[in-house]
């Protein structure tokens, strides 16, 4: 199956400037080289702890924010050769869903006026009658009543909210739907309800979902694939249940060994890493997990991991996977 979004070593660097003349003295490298496939109808989890460069990097696959380099192709077109009309008619094709469902919302707007102005952007509907019939079903799609179209965001729950901006998303027919940690800012009962949602809309409609969070037992849940990034860079891409099942990067054992059992007598044993996430100005040498990495050895210090499959579909950037344990002592 051809690829319905491909980003090619995207990268998103931002300059700090000081000094009187505002010059660029050092350099933020939030995503740094970062490739990924997704397929129509896929959902791709992106997880990683807060700092690591992902909602950069779903801002930036929706020209949300300007890369510094590399592609991004939609369905073969590079979006980073589009401008002006032509990128605003191709904003029909990809929507995002963002994390704060209380932000995200115009409070002087009603929901029929939210959800009804990409309509009117991209001409979809050809009266007000038509507008609001087509209003009534978005709603309906995310589970609101038709009643809440005159209503106003502050008179909704952060869920309700956030379905609102699900209806948003949907409301021009998407065919890829970034999803920004959409539900680490609800309640744990409301999460699964929008989890179930969006995974029964891309049923519905077959949208590809590129879900965004911190949280590995939620991407678990709604991806077929997971990527793991750390300091901008991707570190271990598998099918969900492989990864959860066999992590090869220790950054992403640490990341599954926090998160909790239900069965007392699964409880894995918990990895605690050292310092802290080292900083995107000065990233390390060779290695950018070698300074907290509890397995690393003198090469990791200078020698850039390859991107390598260690079996089948499972890719890791560590010297260390898939060697025996003897072999690292």
């Amino acid at each position: 199956m051809s690829a319905l979004l491909e980003v090619r070593n995207l990268k998103v660097h931002f300059p700090l400037k000081h000094g009187m003349f505002s010059r660029v003295r050092e350099t933020v490298k939030a995503v740094d080289g970062v490739s990924l496939h997704l397929a129509p109808g896929e959902t791709l989890g992106l997880v990683g702890e807060s700092g690591c460069g992902k909602t950069t990097l779903g801002r930036a696959i929706v020209r949300l924010v300007e890369p510094t380099a590399g592609d991004i192709l939609l369905e073969g077109d590079d979006l980073l050769k589009m401008s002006g009309a032509t990128l605003r008619a191709r904003r029909r094709t990809f929507q995002m869903i963002f994390q704060d469902p209380y932000g995200s919302l115009n409070p002087r707007m009603t929901v029929e006026q939210i959800i009804g102005e990409a309509l009117d952007i991209h001409h979809l509907v050809d009266s007000a009658a038509a507008r609001r019939k087509r209003v009534f079903e978005l709603l309906a799609d995310v589970g609101l009543e038709s009643a809440y179209a005159q209503r106003y965001p502050h008179e909704f729950s952060g869920g309700q909210r956030q379905r609102i901006g699900i209806a948003r998303a949907l409301a021009v027919e998407p065919k890829l739907i970034v999803c920004d940690e959409p539900v680490s800012a609800l309640d744990v009962s409301v999460q699964a309800q929008i989890i179930n949602l969006l995974a029964d809309l891309q049923q519905e409609h077959g949208i590809a979902y590129l879900f965004i969070a911190h949280d590995l037992a939620v991407v678990e849940h709604i991806s077929r694939r997971v990527m793991v990034m750390y300091l901008g860079r991707v570190v271990e891409l598998a099918e969900a249940k492989e990864i959860i099942r066999t992590p090869l990067h220790p950054y992403t054992q640490a990341l599954i060994s926090a998160v909790p059992e239900v069965d007392p007598a699964t409880q894995r044993q918990r990895i605690v890493l050292p310092g802290d996430v080292p900083s995107p100005i000065h990233p390390p040498a060779g290695c950018p997990f070698h300074p907290r990495c509890p397995i690393a050895e003198a090469r990791c210090r200078t020698e850039v991991p390859p991107w390598r499959e260690i079996s089948k579909d499972h890719w890791t950037a560590c010297h260390l996977a898939g060697a025996p344990a003897a072999a690292r002592a």
